[in-house]
């Protein structure tokens, strides 16, 4: 099964930055999804949301 959610580690791995920034990034993504009216999880972010932001890749994969 696909993990939905990625955690700080998950974060570093896949952008190749440091722990920081890859909290800095978490921070801004959930700020954008709760201003969209989101539930968000502190430490964590959504993993379709982060590939579709840095990646340009929709959920449903278009």
């Amino acid at each position: 099964m696909a993990r939905l959610m990625y955690n700080v580690k998950d974060v570093q791995e896949i952008l190749g930055v440091g722990e920081s920034k890859a909290y800095q990034f978490i921070r801004i993504l959930n700020e954008e999804l709760r201003g969209k009216g989101f539930l968000t999880v502190q430490g964590k972010v959504p993993a379709a949301y982060l590939q579709e932001r840095f990646f340009g890749v929709a959920a449903d994969g278009k």
